[in-house]
């Protein structure tokens, strides 16, 4: 399974799968994370591609057309599995955390 490979995800790899939610090319990813995070998170082509050929590989996006502006992604039921498996983990750190100091 992907998560094996994926242990955590890092804040580019969680935000571009979040952004697959819907399906975009690799622009409007850009332009998304950087609007949601209030521009503290750009992607650069590099890196975002790189992203989408990891995802795409380990079947956690799936290509759904190609044109003129591009080739389109979306997030599948394994890579959505994966966003919510690191949600609970992130939420396990701030219990943790507000446990720890009586919060």
């Amino acid at each position: 399974m992907a998560r094996d490979q994926f242990q955590t995800l890092t804040e580019p790899m969680y935000f571009t799968l979040l952004a697959l939610g819907q399906v975009r090319n690799g622009a409007e990813i850009t332009s998304w994370v950087s609007e949601i995070t209030g521009g503290r998170i750009n992607l650069a082509p590099g890196t975002l591609y790189a992203l989408l050929a990891q995802f795409l590989e380990n079947d956690l996006i799936t290509r759904v057309e190609v044109d003129k502006k591009g080739k389109y992604y979306k997030i599948t039921d394994e890579g959505r599995e994966l966003l919510e498996e690191e949600v609970k983990r992130l939420r396990l750190l701030i219990d943790n955390y507000e446990n720890h100091f009586d919060k």
